[in-house]
């Protein structure tokens, strides 16, 4: 038995299980923040749903900013309606002053990537539903300003939030439009080492990475897979939103995927503007685990400076 980054346990026979119990909350105001919430179902097919945020400062006739939101987790654990991410998006709303869609979506590796990402795009399909105001979850319809939307997510949420940004480039929903993509820690990855991490990653933590992402993804075209390398994805440049924000920790084993992305972006032919938080003594998805830290409260400050100076 081997266990794969503090996510999974995988045994000699091919089993394998979730290391972490969840606790699993149930929508409404939050006592903290005043903001509700309430779950909706965006894809009949699959039966995934969404947790939607309202702040309590909504008002019908005032529309609000969009945020929607992809959790982390490797792409095999998490859920938008665990209490850690419900915390979270209860904290970002009510500070961002926004309206929130979290999306559930199918996780490997019973359902292996790219239904992750294809349940991600089924999500803004469904919130172009509402671009006439006629959609089926009001919350939308009355306070969603569809045309300030912004995508995010934390590590392989953030991975998702890259790919939504190329693909919404590709093919935008009619009646949306994407003002920003904010990347939390995002999990990137590929076969040749990239900034240092040839000088300190060991062997055994990389050798853990490749194989998570195989049981993630296992028909992949190698660790280089577009959807995993944005170095491998000619399409990047046509990254529909003007802005992205760019969160990096220095403790996170992430970090230097995170930094190359930068380079990468601001390389590859796209005219938007790529701005970095760093946060040097921190670790991967840090704002999670330790949400009223002074280094988690300065980040939410900064996604909500994000946000509202679109």
């Amino acid at each position: 038995m081997k266990e794969l980054l503090g996510i999974l346990r995988v045994f000699e026979d091919g089993r394998y299980e979730r290391i972490e119990v969840h606790t699993i909350v149930p929508a409404g105001i939050d006592p903290s923040t005043g903001v509700n919430s309430k779950d909706a179902v965006y894809s009949r097919e699959t039966n995934k749903s969404a947790r939607l945020y309202l702040p309590k400062t909504a008002t019908p006739n005032h529309k609000l900013p969009l945020l929607i939101f992809y959790h982390g987790g490797g792409f095999v654990d998490e859920s938008p309606f665990d209490t850690t991410y419900n915390d979270f998006l209860n904290l970002v709303v009510a500070d961002s002053n926004v309206i929130a869609v979290s999306v559930d979506y199918r996780l490997a590796p019973e359902f292996p990537v790219p239904i992750a990402h294809e349940d991600s795009w089924e999500a803004i399909k469904w919130v172009a539903q509402h671009a006439n105001g006629k959609g089926p979850e009001p919350w939308l319809n009355e306070y969603a300003d569809l045309q300030n939307i912004f995508l995010a997510g934390d590590s392989a949420g953030g991975n998702l939030t890259h790919n939504m940004a190329v693909r919404v480039g590709l093919d935008t929903p009619a009646g949306l439009r994407f003002r920003g993509a904010i990347l939390l820690h995002p999990y990137f990855w590929g076969t040749e080492r990239v900034g240092t991490e040839a000088d300190w990653m060991s062997p055994g933590l990389i050798d853990s990475v490749n194989e998570l992402l195989a049981l993630a993804y296992p028909g992949r075209s190698g660790m280089d897979d577009p959807l995993i390398n944005p170095a491998m994805d000619p399409r990047i440049a046509g990254i529909l939103c003007s802005k992205i924000l760019l969160c990096v920790s220095g403790n996170d084993f992430m970090r230097d995927r995170t930094r190359n992305y930068k380079t990468l972006i601001e390389n590859c032919g796209w005219k938007g503007n790529v701005e970095v938080v760093e946060d040097n003594e921190e670790s991967h998805v840090f704002f999670l685990k330790k949400p009223t830290s002074k280094n988690a409260v300065t980040l939410r400050n900064r996604i909500s400076a994000f946000i509202n100076s679109a």
